[in-house]
């Protein structure tokens, strides 16, 4: 399934929505599902804050099953700024709120609940795939 979205914030219920009917088509259990939505929020909404530099863009989404390991393949490309997210370190969630630097949670908790991440930057576009199994 092909999606192509403006960087509009509230795009990001019609990104989850989308990717909802196509999960549940897949079998996807409702965990796996609510993880997914919660990772797609967070880097749909990373690409709609920062991508672009405060304009509006384009965000282009693949979904993909992988059937022989049930599970899913979601691919978010922009045309923005490039920004490897997996460059960075995790934040030290050891800390008290108030003692830690502000960014990184949110993809720290992506990489926590998805299976895989993978980040390129290719043809002016950055690429990240989020890849989730639904069985173990």
């Amino acid at each position: 399934m092909q999606l192509e979205l403006d960087t509009n914030i509230e795009n990001v219920d019609v990104l989850t929505a989308t990717a909802n009917k196509v999960l549940a088509g897949l079998g996807c259990p409702k965990k796996a599902m609510a993880q997914i939505d919660i990772a797609l929020d967070e880097l749909f909404s990373n690409i709609s804050h920062y991508a672009y530099g405060g304009n509006l863009g384009k965000v282009y989404v693949s979904i993909d099953a992988i059937p022989n390991k049930k599970g899913v393949s979601i691919t978010l490309e922009d045309e923005g700024i490039p920004f490897d997210p997996l460059a960075h370190e995790d934040p030290d969630v050891t800390l008290g709120i108030h003692e830690r630097t502000i960014g990184g949670l949110g993809i720290f908790l992506v990489r926590r609940t998805m299976d895989s991440m993978h980040y390129e930057y290719r043809n002016r576009r950055n690429r990240l795939t989020i890849t989730k199994f639904f069985f173990a």
